[in-house]
């Protein structure tokens, strides 16, 4: 496996740096004060043509391979992490799930309208079911003329929630064989449009970090969802549910080493201003050994991103296993580099670390959330033993 960029990859690196560096990172402190989503960030950023990387030529996509993909997470979370999860959600849990598992008539019609620029959306935890999303309670009821299901309930964490034209979203038929019977069973994914009758946004999240990114809970109250936006056949959604959690991890992590990158260039940059006995703080032994560790961290981190990412693009070009190992570890270990970054970065920066002159304390905020969501790390470490043998 050969990581060195590509001159494609290379040109998509310093395309996306230049939409975050010029138009995410002066609105981004705003933006995360006032938990603002980045609407019109997004307008900028379709100029880039860069929303339907997951989406097939044929429907009005401009696909790019898996590493480019988290290079483009990488860069926009370098900047604005809230920018980042918002893309990865979109191109990835959304429109690479109804890409790899709708039928014909469903990509005709929601993928170019993803790749116009629609925002994506994903919903599968709830109040009782986030790292066991198997406990489920959303309900879903075919009518009694067969022409659409009926979904009530509540879903939660959502991303893209209160923006998103078209989303993946799962409940579970209570009519399939198998609800009751087995702990996921009936589970079905459907393709929900916001403008559906019954659907409606609540509440909206006040949240530590991410702030920026638009989360809210969703509110189905005999939601009608047409027969034909039911993903590959009623009861076969928990399976779609864990393949798309094996792609988004890697879109986490991608996005955990965008945080971390983020904030050690912080660092590095105020070490190297900062004086203190006569010199910058970056030649005083311990804050070396700071810069040395970060920067260690962080390449460790990138290899997994990018293998993981690599494994998931043999896994469906070539045929190869399933990459859920290499997605764990990369989110695993990203995600807690993150963290660990962006924890040692405030305190190079000292008590400016802890204000919000710098951008580091909203990139240690930020970084937690990443050890959490698309499985939290102890959920990382039971799927990555699991895996061995």
């Amino acid at each position: 496996m050969n990581y060195a960029e590509s001159d494609e990859q290379q040109m998509i690196r310093e395309l996306v740096r230049d939409f975050a560096e010029t138009v995410l990172a002066p609105t981004v402190e705003h933006r995360d004060s006032n938990q603002q989503p980045p609407s019109e960030e997004w307008q900028q950023f379709l100029e880039y043509g860069l929303q339907g990387v997951t989406i097939p030529e044929d429907y009005g996509g401009s696909p790019v391979d898996d590493i480019s993909e988290s290079i483009i997470v990488e860069e926009l979370s370098r900047v604005d992490p809230s920018f980042g999860v918002m893309f990865c959600v979109h191109v990835g849990l959304c429109a690479k799930t109804i890409s790899l598992h709708g039928d014909e008539h469903q990509k005709s019609k929601y993928l170019p309208r993803l790749a116009a620029g629609e925002v994506g959306a994903y919903s599968l935890s709830e109040a009782g079911a986030g790292t066991d999303a198997a406990a489920m309670i959303c309900k879903a009821k075919l009518s009694e003329d067969g022409s659409h299901f009926i979904l009530n309930g509540e879903k939660m964490w959502v991303t893209n929630g209160a923006q998103a034209k078209i989303l993946v979203l799962f409940a579970k038929d209570v009519d399939h064989p198998d609800y009751g019977v087995k702990r996921h069973g009936g589970t079905t994914a459907f393709i929900v449009e916001s403008t559906f009758d019954g659907f409606t946004v609540g509440k909206k999240e006040d949240k530590l970090g991410i702030r920026s990114s638009d989360t809210c809970t969703l509110v189905l109250n005999d939601c009608k969802v047409p027969v034909e936006n039911v993903l590959k056949g009623i009861g076969n959604g928990f399976p779609i549910a864990m393949n798309a959690l094996d792609n988004s991890r890697i879109g986490i992590a991608a996005q955990a080493l965008g945080i971390a990158q983020g904030a050690y260039e912080s660092a590095l940059n105020y070490a190297h201003e900062r004086e203190a006995f006569g010199k910058p703080i970056a030649h005083h032994q311990m804050i070396m050994s700071y810069l040395a560790d970060m920067a260690t961290r962080i390449e460790a981190a990138r290899q997994l991103v990018y293998r993981a990412s690599w494994a998931k693009q043999e896994h469906y070009e070539n045929g190869g296993r399933r990459h859920t190992q290499e997605a764990s570890m990369a989110k695993l270990y990203a995600g807690d580099t993150a963290m660990w970054v962006s924890e040692r970065a405030i305190q190079v920066l000292g008590g400016y670390g802890y204000t919000k002159e710098f951008p580091v304390e909203r990139f240690f905020r930020d970084a937690k959330i990443t050890q959490i969501y698309e499985g939290t790390q102890e959920v990382q470490r039971i799927v990555i033993a699991r895996s061995l043998k």
